[in-house]
């Protein structure tokens, strides 16, 4: 068997995984409705041999939302769009995490509810960034990002309730984990750095005090499915949607000290250099988080089966998320375990469509179960 290590079964938190190969959160837009439906069931339970699936980003409210399409988490419609889905994975075996998302400034007017500004902890607009929206032809694409309002200290609660509210929705639909999203420049994120917080009230200026909303985010999930059940997912050092820090390694040293003082599963980490370019951890960053933080660690961006095996046999991390691996093989662990070749994914397929380049890429011709 080839990559052995990447085979040999896991605990995250309270949870038992058969391998060490996970599925990474990708959205892929097919959700018109934003409620998962049969398309879904097919997609995840065709991938459940992965040793934990971590579903695309799921908008925690209608004001989360910065692209049309991706699903939801906040009606019964879409609670029970989702447990078809988890039902659906669960029947093949596998394991499912939900993720939590919340865009903030990554939106814009055309896709908030009554055509409301977008909001962030501070009132800056992303420089270069771009969402999805519908236009009025009904078509739908990119478009530049509006200038966001800065959230009121009396709003955040609130929003720390809709993440609540979502992780309840999600343990009735089954999910075996949720995910945290704090990262890719999205809300969390937004507040965690200094190029987008600018606020002067309890959530902003030192560093503590920018953790403060991402960490009650994580207290409040926890209360619904407890620690051993929740995971998070952190991009420093990555630029993206015009998000700056000055202060990444720090914040990330910081963010990891406090998650394991909660005892969280897992802490899944992209790295910073995933959709190209020079950027990379600084030296010893790997090791100083190990260090810091006693959960699981999860890494992912741009890894093959070598590159991953080798990686959790240095104890840098205990997992490897995939992506883009895993949009054209469905049998992915399978494809690693006896070293058969990738199927190469159709990028003009990755967002919006029907069955073509989702639930259609074949499996090895092996006798292996195609889950379809």
């Amino acid at each position: 068997m080839a990559y052995e290590t990447l085979f040999t079964p896991i605990t995250l938190g309270s949870l038992t995984l058969p391998n060490r190969v996970i599925m990474a959160p990708l959205t892929r837009a097919r959700t018109p409705d934003s409620i998962p439906g049969k398309i879904q069931e097919a997609y995840y339970g065709q991938r459940a041999g992965a040793g934990l699936i971590i579903s695309e980003a799921t908008n925690i409210s209608p004001t989360a939302r910065g692209y049309v399409y991706t699903p939801g988490i906040w009606t019964d419609e879409q609670e029970a769009g989702w447990k078809g889905v988890v039902d659906a994975v669960h029947a093949k075996g596998g394991r499912m995490a939900l993720q939590l998302w919340h865009v903030g400034r990554v939106s814009h007017e055309m896709v908030q509810p009554n055509g409301q500004q977008p909001v962030a902890p501070s009132a800056l607009k992303g420089e270069g960034a771009q969402c999805f929206v519908e236009f009025e032809d009904g078509t739908a694409g990119q478009h530049p990002t509006s200038t966001p309002r800065a959230l009121e200290t009396d709003e955040i609660p609130g929003i720390v309730d809709d993440y609540r509210q979502a992780a309840i929705r999600a343990k009735r639909a089954g999910f075996d984990m949720v995910e945290v999203h704090a990262a890719n420049a999205y809300l969390l994120n937004q507040f965690l750095a200094t190029g987008t917080n600018k606020r002067t009230d309890q959530y902003g200026g030192s560093l503590e005090n920018r953790a403060r909303f991402p960490l009650e985010v994580v207290d409040a999930v926890v209360e619904v499915f407890g620690a051993e059940r929740v995971g998070i997912r952190m991009t420093p050092f990555i630029e993206l949607f015009g998000l700056t820090d000055d202060e990444p390694e720090a914040m990330a040293f910081y963010m990891a000290e406090q998650l394991s003082k909660r005892g969280l599963a897992y802490l899944h980490l992209n790295e910073p250099n995933w959709a190209g370019g020079d950027i990379t951890f600084p030296a010893g960053f790997r090791e100083q988080m190990r260090e810091r933080f006693s959960g699981s660690l999860i890494y992912c961006g741009n890894y093959d089966a070598e590159h991953a095996e080798a990686r959790i046999k240095e104890n840098t991390t205990d997992a490897v998320a995939f992506g883009r691996p895993y949009i054209a093989n469905p049998d992915l662990p399978e494809r690693f375990r006896v070293n058969a070749p990738l199927t190469e994914p159709n990028q003009e397929t990755f967002y919006g469509g029907d069955e073509k380049g989702y639930t259609d890429y074949p499996f090895m011709d092996n006798g292996y179960d195609r889950m379809s």
